[in-house]
């Protein structure tokens, strides 16, 4: 069931939930009012700043940020290789779960790519929550900082389509970009041509429910193949 909600709405619509509510995932703009609301929560939510799932305990609400989890997941099924060098295009929601499986990872630094240097400092709070290091970058040098373990472009649609023209591909980096639809992107595509192991935000949201279906639930390992077969059905026919 999908609930259309304000930030300044959702205190009430969680209030309003009767206890057959056992979780919500929640999209943004209301990760962050989320967190402030949850009784609790782990210490990637925390650190990040962000929740994207609520599960119902007995003291309140549980916050989690399962977009690190799954970020995690489908990076390391893509072939990643643990304690990477990371570059994160863009500095949104997105940028900060980065950040987050980064740290999961066992990077110590990251590479931040952003239009505004304004977006990098904002990230700077998360970052050493967390204990990484940005090292900040200009958007006009963002093709020359492909030479990563994995390049992760959480930038909106059509912002980074330009780099596919530009990139020279190292074998072995693993490209995740955010983007599902349409796909593949350009970038995502020019990777595809060059051998580039891509992971879609198809497969992110994916990775991310499948979390969210375990605390939801309580069953120890979710119905990944099941839930994959609906995902990329529903995607199908959009």
């Amino acid at each position: 069931m999908a609930i259309e909600c304000a930030e300044a709405e959702l205190a009430a619509v969680l209030g309003g939930l009767g206890p057959e509510w056992a979780g919500l995932s929640l999209t943004m703009p209301l990760k962050e009012e989320a967190l402030r609301l949850a009784a609790s929560a782990t210490a990637v939510a925390r650190a990040t700043g962000a929740a994207n799932t609520l599960v119902r305990r007995g003291d309140g609400w549980h916050a989690d940020n399962t977009d690190v989890i799954g970020m995690v997941r489908v990076l390391r099924a893509a072939g990643l290789r643990p304690s990477p060098a990371v570059t994160v295009l863009g500095g949104g929601g997105t940028g900060r779960a980065a950040l987050g499986a980064a740290a999961q990872l066992g990077a110590t630094e990251v590479t931040v790519v952003t239009r505004r240097a304004a977006a990098r400092e904002e990230l700077r709070p998360a970052a050493e929550a967390l204990g990484l290091r940005i090292n900040g970058a200009e958007w006009a040098d963002a093709a020359k900082l492909f030479d990563a373990d994995a390049v992760i472009s959480t930038v909106p649609k059509g912002a980074a389509d330009h780099l596919a023209l530009e990139v020279t591909w190292r074998p072995g980096t693993v490209l995740f970009d955010a983007i599902y639809d349409p796909w593949p992107t350009p970038l995502a595509a020019a990777a595809e041509e060059n051998g580039i192991a891509v992971v879609s935000g198809l497969d992110l949201l994916l990775g991310q429910a499948l979390s969210q279906f375990e605390q939801f639930t309580g069953v120890e390992t979710a119905p990944e193949a099941a839930m994959r077969a609906a995902l990329f059905e529903a995607a199908r026919q959009r």
